[in-house]
């Protein structure tokens, strides 16, 4: 769409929730400003209420990323750095092999 800015990438793997802030105020029967650091100050801050997600209290369900950690670039997207390797597998095919790796 064109005067939209999306965070990290476009289509099926793109980011659904891009993190944890406050609610200032209600700006309107459906719509809520939120609290946003100074690196997203590109993105209004008002939302409607369709775009939140509750936030979840449990301390199971619960993970807080801090957001002074992420590093957002002026287009809006981050650098993901993997932590260690978890799998590795090899999947053959007729005429092929095809390395899989799945990684934290």
């Amino acid at each position: 769409m064109k005067g939209v800015q999306q965070f990290g990438r476009r289509g099926k793997l793109a980011p659904r929730y891009v993190g944890l802030f406050r609610i200032t105020e209600r700006v309107g029967a459906v719509s809520y400003r939120l609290d946003l650091p100074a690196s997203i100050s590109s993105v209004h801050d008002v939302f409607h209420v369709s775009m939140l997600k509750k936030h979840l209290r449990d301390e199971e369900q619960q993970r807080v990323i801090d957001t002074s950690e992420i590093e957002i670039q002026t287009d809006l997207s981050t650098i993901e750095v993997p932590v260690c390797i978890l799998a590795r597998e090899d999947k053959r095919l007729r005429n092929k092999v095809i390395p899989l790796v799945k990684f934290q």
